[in-house]
Formats: C-alpha cells, sequence, structure tokens
C-alpha cells in the first residue's frame, strides 16, 4: 500500500520543486535556513484529556510522535473553558471537562511541565496554545465566566434579531469570549501569557482564538466610544449604521460597516503586536505562533487580517481599504500556521484545495513570518488510490511550505494515520 502511494507521491514531489523551485519558498522557510522540516503536531485539551491524563500515556504518545518523525508538539493548556492546565497564580486550574474530572492532575505532578520535560528529553521542541478570548463553554455551561462575576463587564455584548445586549453565556456557541478591545481584557491575558512564559521553557507561544468569535459582537458601549473614536464622529443610527439582523440571522450592512470592520481588525492587530512584543522581552528565543484559515477574504468578521500589511489582498473585496490592508499582522508572528483544512489536496486553480491555500497564504505573507501548512487529519485517509490521502496532504504541506502540522493526534491516533504521516517526512527528506 505505501509503495504505491510513495511512487505516485514521489513522481509529484519531484515535479513540484522542478516547478516552484526550493529558492521561491520565502526567506523564513527557505530549506537552508532550517535543515530539517519543522514537523507540529497539535494535542488539543478536548479530545485528549482522558488519553493524557498520565504520565505513562504521555510517555507512549511522545515517542510515538518521534518515532513518526515529528518533532514539535503544540499543546492546548488553556482551552476554551478559562481555565488551565498548568501552575498559575491567575487563573484557575481547569477541574472539568466533558463530564471527565482530572483528579490526577495539578495534584502531584505538573502536566505541562512533564510534557516540556518529555519532549526535550526526545530532542523534540513544544508550544503552549492558550485560547486568548474564550472564557467558557456554553455547551456545558461550564467555564470562567459562570463561576466568577468579575467577568461579566468583560464579556462581549452580541448584536442580535431582537437586540443589543445578548448573553454569549446563555448560547450554544463554541465559547463565550471576553471582549478584545477593553483595556483590563487585554492586560489580563498579557499577564496570563508572560505568566506562562516566564515559568516555563516553552520553545513556542500559540495565539489561539485572538479573535472575536464572530460578527455579533461585540456591541458594548465601549466598543461603540472606541469606535466613533476611530471614525471621528459620533454614530447616528447605533446599531443600524454599522449592521443589525433579521429573524433568520442574515446580516443587514449599514454604511459603516467597512470602517467597522477595519476598527475590528485594528483592534485585534494592535493586540497581537502587544503580546508578541511582550514575549519576546521576556524570553527572545519563545517564537510566538497564530493558527488561522486560509479563507482570509471571509475572516473580516472576526478580526484576523494575519496578511503582510504589504499585501493589498482585500482591496478585492468590499469592505477593503488603506486602513484595512495596515491591520495586517504577519510582520508580529514569528510562524504562522496556514489552516488548510480542506479535503481536495491538489489543484493550484482549485480553491477548495490544500495547494491552492497554500500557494495563496504564502503569496500573503510576503516572507514575513515562517509559513506553515497546517492540515485537519480527519480529512485525509491511508487510501493508496485517494489522491487526497494523508501521504498526499502531508507532502504537499511539506514541499509548498517546508514545514507541516496536523489536528489532532486523536485523529491520527484514532484513524492510524502514523504510517502515511512518516512515510511523507522520510520521502521528502530524501528528496531534497
Amino acid at each position: 500500500m505505501r509503495k504505491t502511494t510513495n511512487h505516485l507521491s514521489k513522481i509529484l514531489v519531484v515535479a513540484a520543486l522542478a516547478v516552484i523551485g526550493l529558492s521561491s519558498l520565502t526567506a523564513a522557510t527557505d530549506s537552508s535556513d532550517r535543515r530539517e522540516p519543522e514537523v507540529y503536531v497539535t494535542i488539543g485539551a478536548e479530545p485528549n484529556f482522558v488519553r493524557f491524563s498520565n504520565r505513562d500515556s504521555i510517555t507512549w504518545y511522545l515517542e510515538k510522535c518521534h518515532q513518526t518523525g515529528i518533532n514539535h508538539v503544540v499543546l492546548d493548556v488553556k482551552p476554551n473553558y478559562g481555565k488551565v492546565l498548568y501552575r498559575s497564580k491567575i487563573i484557575p486550574y481547569l477541574d472539568y471537562l466533558e463530564k471527565v474530572t482530572p483528579e490526577p492532575l495539578g495534584r502531584d505532578w505538573d502536566y505541562l511541565q512533564y510534557f516540556i520535560d518529555e519532549c526535550h528529553r526526545l530532542g523534540m521542541r513544544l508550544s503552549a496554545s492558550f485560547s486568548i478570548m474564550p472564557c467558557g463553554s456554553p455547551y456545558w455551561q461550564r467555564g470562567l465566566c459562570y463561576q466568577d462575576t468579575i467577568y461579566d463587564r468583560w464579556l462581549c455584548i452580541e448584536n442580535r434579531p431582537e437586540g443589543i445586549g445578548g448573553d454569549m453565556r446563555q448560547t450554544r456557541k463554541i465559547a463565550a469570549t471576553l471582549n478584545p478591545a477593553l483595556p483590563e481584557v487585554q492586560d489580563y491575558a498579557i499577564a496570563s501569557i508572560l505568566e506562562l512564559v516566564n515559568n516555563y521553557d516553552i520553545d513556542g507561544f500559540s495565539l489561539d482564538y485572538c479573535r472575536y468569535l464572530d460578527a455579533q459582537s461585540d456591541f458594548s458601549d465601549f466598543s461603540r466610544k472606541e469606535f466613533e473614536k476611530y471614525i471621528g464622529h459620533e454614530v447616528e443610527n447605533w446599531p443600524a449604521d454599522v449592521m443589525t439582523f433579521k429573524e433568520d440571522g442574515s446580516r443587514i450592512d449599514g454604511p459603516l460597516i467597512n470602517q467597522w470592520w477595519a476598527w475590528r481588525a485594528k483592534v485585534i492587530s494592535d493586540f497581537v503586536r502587544k503580546a508578541s512584543d511582550a514575549i519576546h522581552a521576556a524570553k527572545p528565543h519563545v517564537e510566538v505562533e497564530y493558527w488561522a484559515a486560509t479563507w482570509i477574504h471571509a475572516l473580516q468578521v472576526t478580526g484576523q487580517n494575519w496578511a503582510s500589511p504589504k499585501s493589498s489582498w482585500c482591496k478585492a473585496y468590499s469592505y477593503g481599504s488603506d486602513e484595512y490592508q495596515a491591520t495586517g499582522f504577519a510582520p508580529c508572528l514569528d510562524v504562522f500556521a496556514a489552516g488548510a483544512y480542506l479535503e481536495r489536496v491538489h489543484g493550484a486553480d482549485d480553491n477548495e484545495s490544500v495547494e491552492f491555500a497554500l500557494n495563496r497564504a504564502d503569496s500573503l505573507l510576503h516572507g514575513d513570518c515562517r509559513l506553515v501548512g497546517s492540515l485537519y487529519a480527519v480529512n485525509h485517509d491511508n487510501d493508496p488510490d485517494n489522491p487526497n490521502n494523508m501521504y498526499n496532504a502531508a507532502m504537499m504541506s511539506l514541499v509548498k511550505t517546508g514545514n507541516l502540522r496536523m489536528f489532532d493526534i486523536a485523529q491520527i491516533h484514532n484513524r492510524n494515520l502514523w504510517p502515511s504521516i512518516k512515510a511523507a517526512i522520510d520521502d521528502y527528506k530524501a528528496s531534497r
């Protein structure tokens, strides 16, 4: 099975390298700068909590990763509940996760520290993944914002069909989130980040959910006033001049919608810069990482302009402007993980393919940071006759970016994708 798959993909690799040339990769991903590809696997807290609830299991899986050729772990230590899986004096320890109570964790050993020690023993690197704005799970009705009323005034206020004032905690959304524009929220986030960076010997810090959750938030009085400062005048009809929603949830854009998107993008960009500066000032060697979907044209609703400010990509869309372009925060990052969570692998002209997504990401970053292709493992299988299998997807990321990141270890293990990943890594190295 592997022989057939490898043969087909080796042909693709040789052809791809001949066409694009290693020299066409950005400076950040040039093979002369990094002799070995950086191969990341993410370990999300929610899908893996029971799996990694003891040290023997952690050691077994990390050794499995090492044998496969994975050399970098992205460990989720602050999921959307707003609590953490490390020792903190600022944020409470995560004491509940999807009906599981983590009895062994945090009592006689340190979850994050054990991962760090084992990764470094194996010659692997570790990045701590930290959900910045989420503070609770509406689905489970658990998390920090359900237990501590100090966060009430920090929570995003929603704009809904029935009007402004909806409480995110009473929704079925993936998370209740803090308002990124509030100085108190930013100070809290920076303090929490620095506590972790200063207390643990991590190699990278991954800013996760460092954004607005969606278009409905935040419409607080504070955000209104800050937006009015940004545009230089009061909003006469609030929120209609920005946006309202029909009963079916569809959005009605007002005349100020484009300025609103630009302001929100600036809020996120400014915070990413602040966080990056703080991390590098504390420990210059810790890499600042950021994951986002590659379909950047649809991310104005979350404020995520991950591109280079040198890129004028936004001008092709109705909301594009000089102000929006200036919010590109790629220069603040060391690593951008381009989420090419797509099923089809090949197709330079197919905007639903991994190849298209990674080409586009590379063109928008302008070499401001290192590009890593990020895959959703469940989209790919082991079938040697499937052009969209994991081998080909991993190889595409390695060829296009010189690196590879995969979500999530649970998917990889449950679908036994280890052999395909190892084959792709080995064959990519051999082809260079």
